[in-house]
């Protein structure tokens, strides 16, 4: 029992011995025990927005789920046959105190292209956002829809 004690004692007094809360080791244990997301926060550019991409009879049609954006933070371009979604959302907060004061930033931005097919009318391209997903609605032209099928009746 004495030498479980003994170890005990032994372990609580090299803790408090080598504790530096402002020494080049601690710096060093917190710098290279991080996460990526510590640094540069969950909404890095490391994400890209997850896509679905849905063909109608008329039209072909783009999910794009980005929570958390408004719809001045898009941007969608048509240029050589592709249409480019991107956003970009830039935010701050600032917390002062009687002698503190905290102050975060956060940047969040995404790049997605998309080679548009060939029957895509690019003139009449919509786009609407809403409950955290952009739709962007891309319409085929007459010639490249589906005709229905017509069915004849034999006399």
């Amino acid at each position: 029992m004495s030498n479980l004690l003994f170890n005990l004692n032994k372990l609580i007094m090299n803790k408090l011995v080598n504790y530096n809360p402002f020494g080049v080791n601690k710096f060093f244990d917190d710098f290279f025990n991080r996460d990526l997301t510590d640094f540069f926060g969950t909404d890095g550019n490391f994400n890209q927005p997850s896509v679905n991409v849905v063909e109608t009879e008329k039209e072909y049609r783009i999910e794009v789920a980005a929570p958390g954006l408004e719809k001045d933070d898009f941007n969608l371009e048509v240029d050589r046959n592709m249409l480019v979604i991107s956003a970009k959302k830039e935010a701050s907060d600032e917390v002062k105190e009687k002698k503190f004061m905290r102050r975060e930033f956060n940047y969040t931005s995404f790049t997605r292209s998309f080679q548009l097919p060939e029957g895509v009318n690019a003139d009449e391209i919509g786009a609407q956002y809403s409950n955290g997903v952009l739709h962007v609605a891309l319409p085929k032209r007459e010639e490249a829809q589906v005709a229905t099928v017509k069915r004849i009746e034999i006399k």
